[in-house]
């Protein structure tokens, strides 16, 4: 879907604001974020950190209006997005104490210019492209509180295959996964920060209420679309063999 396609989905509200949740201190990515918040590490061969491809992404699926989550390195946060130029408006609110992402999220949702509309929420460590208005009307139309993006990542390791017997098969490398993970991007309705915790995580509190009541919705990532969480120095290499892969 192009990003001039809303009127694919025209009873779906429009969502035009987006938490980012970028209060990690992202220590699996050290020595990178000894001197910046992990979404300012820059996929390399892009020249752009992870925070500028979101909010470039964000922007052209319609998105005006983000509030960035800080907490680690907060200040080298801010002053990036005062010398960038931004697609979008950007403000920031700072943990000045650990709040836990479902702490944080709330804490992030009460910036937001329109509580009386729904919203998308992204973990700073993300880098994806997809339509976000797919994943908007699917919501809409599951009249869901939550929905969830999944995606099914790739093994890192290689996998056997066996007969019954035991006999070994084949070698596969990088398998997909048999199972469907949380991507880490999220379509909330109005009204949902009040349902999180003032401290702690929202996936142990919150989203095992809402699927209990069948108020949480599961949106799989399109076959073939790019996802990966930058958790590792490793995710930053295979990021960068992928990108030139596409690019040849």
């Amino acid at each position: 879907m192009t990003a001039d396609s809303t009127a694919s989905h025209p009873h779906s509200p429009a969502v035009t604001q987006a938490v980012i949740l970028a209060g990690g201190q992202g220590s699996r990515l050290r020595p990178y974020t000894d001197d910046r918040p992990k979404p300012l590490v820059e996929i390399p061969g892009t020249g752009m950190p992870i925070l500028g491809h979101q909010l470039g992404w964000l922007a052209a699926e319609g998105v005006t209006d983000v509030v960035i989550s800080c907490g680690h390195l907060a200040e080298v946060l801010q002053e990036w997005l005062d010398q960038a130029d931004l697609p979008l408006a950007v403000s920031t609110v700072v943990e000045t104490v650990p709040l836990g992402r479902g702490g944080g999220l709330k804490h992030a949702a009460k910036a937001l210019p329109r509580p009386a509309e729904p919203w998308y929420a992204t973990n700073g460590d993300i880098w994806t492209r997809f339509s976000l208005r797919d994943m908007a009307a699917f919501h809409h139309e599951r009249d869901a509180v939550a929905t969830l993006a999944l995606a099914r990542p790739r093994i890192p390791w290689g996998a056997v295959e066996t007969d019954q017997f035991g006999n070994v098969l084949d070698f596969i490398e990088a398998p997909p996964s048999p199972f469907l993970i949380n991507a880490g991007l999220y379509v909330f309705a109005p009204g949902f920060q009040e349902l999180l915790p003032d401290v702690g995580d929202h996936e142990r509190t919150t989203f095992p209420q809402l699927a209990r009541s069948k108020r949480l919705a599961g949106y799989q990532l399109p076959q073939g679309c790019y996802w990966r969480a930058i958790d590792t120095a490793k995710d930053l290499t295979e990021a960068a063999k992928e990108l030139a892969a596409t690019a040849s």
